[in-house]
Order: structure tokens, then sequence, then C-alpha cells
């Protein structure tokens, strides 16, 4: 049953809702004790050997019913769905009020509004290495001209800034003009469910609808940073490095930290990169327990 809400968000309009822009999709292994902190009793964690597949979607939207904004969705890991299986989101953070609105009530996600720091450092060329050759051929090689970008992602809360995490990861320089042919064109759909919080309780169902131009590509590296709350104009706050350590989401509620940030801090596996993306979101239907 598809759900028509009437408070849904006007800059949206109806369902299906249409992205477009670019993105990077992190996946991780993750402890199946840290996945179930986020995910309902309910469902079966999809897991081997004490690990599920969770990781990040990073993703900044030139063209979208919001506009102009950036996102970052942790995904906790996977659960069945027989025939097959569907993520959950453990948290999405997003630089834009209409987006965090729209989440909330008519996706049902957990939405937040978040600051996204961006600070660019250029790289300098690195000889091609012959082994990345056949890569290369495929259109899955790494570029020798990149740059270094660091993303500092803070959650707002009543007008202060909760530092969250940095992430670093390598983009293709402005300057170099990629060939349309030099990744393959793929299309996927990603099933997921939501709802379950205070803004949408009903447990729900939804897909995304994505076309893109894929690139393998080093895995972003995520930092952690300081959990103390700060308001918008102190520019004093240091940043912290993650610690080698595999806490747990409930260790890093303890420590008075995000507990989602534990997803992040898990073992990468794959990036992909999504350029030339455009995505459709379908409307969430509602799941019958």
């Amino acid at each position: 049953m598809e759900l028509s809400d009437p408070r849904r968000s006007r800059g949206y309009g109806k369902p299906p809702w249409k992205f477009a822009g670019s993105a990077l999709y992190q996946l991780h292994l993750v402890k199946a004790e840290t996945a179930r902190a986020f995910i309902p009793k309910e469902f079966r964690l999809v897991e081997a050997f004490g690990y599920t597949l969770g990781g990040f979607f990073l993703a900044s939207y030139d063209d979208s019913p919001a506009g102009v904004f950036d996102e970052l969705v942790v995904i906790a890991g996977i659960v069945w769905n027989p025939p097959t299986s569907c993520a959950w989101a453990a948290k999405v953070l997003v630089n834009s009020d209409e987006a965090c609105d729209h989440g909330r009530k008519d996706v049902g996600l957990p939405s937040q509004v978040a600051r996204f720091s961006k600070r660019i450092t250029p790289v300098l060329r690195r000889p091609e290495n012959r082994r990345n050759g056949f890569l290369n051929m495929l259109g899955v090689g790494a570029y020798s001209l990149k740059d270094q970008m660091d993303v500092q992602v803070s959650e707002i809360k009543d007008h202060s800034a909760l530092d969250v995490c940095r992430i670093s990861l390598t983009t293709i320089a402005p300057a170099l003009k990629v060939d349309k042919w030099s990744s393959p064109v793929i299309r996927m759909s990603l099933p997921s469910f939501s709802g379950r919080t205070e803004y949408n309780p009903n447990l729900l169902k939804y897909s995304c609808q994505i076309e893109c131009r894929v690139r393998l590509v080093c895995p972003a590296q995520v930092s952690r940073l300081s959990h103390a709350l700060r308001d918008d104009n102190d520019q004093n706050s240091r940043s912290r490095g993650s610690d080698p350590l595999d806490l747990t989401s409930e260790e890093f509620m303890a420590n008075g930290q995000d507990p989602s940030v534990s997803v992040m801090l898990s073992k990468p596996i794959l990036a992909l990169e999504f350029r030339s993306l455009k995505m459709q979101v379908e409307a969430p239907i509602l799941v019958a327990r």
C-alpha cells in the first residue's frame, strides 16, 4: 500500500522524486553486534562469521526537489526480505532543512540537519603503475591527476554543532577532462527499509533506481571527531583522529558519541564513485508486520 501523506514536503511534490549529482558508495564489514543496535528486532540480519555488510553513501546533489545539497547516509547493515535483502539506514545527515523534513515525514528516514565543510588539496601527478594497465583499459583504474578532499560533517542541534566525522577521499581534479566512455554505465535498484522513528512510526519499504557511470576508487578514510557540542561561533574546537579500536555502537553512546560513527569506522572493503548520477526514489509502501 503506497502512503499518501497530506503533510508531504511542498517542494518535493508527488513521487517518484528525482535527484542528479555524484556520490561515493563505500561498503564496510560491520560487526553484527554493532548493526543490531539500529535495526528493529523483528528483522533477521544478513550476517556471516559475526559480520554484516554496511557502510555509507556520500552524495552531492546539484539538482533535486530541494535544490543543491549534500547527504551522508550511514548504512547499518543488510536485513533479510525473502527472496532478497534490504538495507537499513542508521542515520541520514543533510545540509537542507527541506530535505531533512522530507526524509523524516515522507520516507521515514532518521534524518538530521548537518553542516558539510569541504577542503580540497591538489595532489601531484603520480606515475601510472603497470599492474593497473588492465584496470585502466576497463575504466576502473586510478587516475594520475587527483585532488584530496576532506569533508567534515557536523550535526546541527539547537544552534550548536556536534562534530560527527571527517571523510578524506580522492577526487578527479576539475582540470582533468574525463572521457564519457572511461567508465561503464550501470543501472541498479537499491531496496531499503525505513520508519520506526518519532516522525514516522510505520514500517516502510522504498526503492532507489540508480543510473550512473561507476568507477572503482580507493576507500575513503574516516576519522572520529570530538564529541563535544560547540557553538556555531566557536572556531577553537579541535578535531581528534580515530583510534584503531573496533568499538560497538553501545560503547560509542557510553562515551557520549554518535553511535552511527562506529559503522563508518569499521573495515572498508569496496568503494565506488558514481558520476553522472541520476537517482529516482519511489514512494514508500507500508509493510505489514
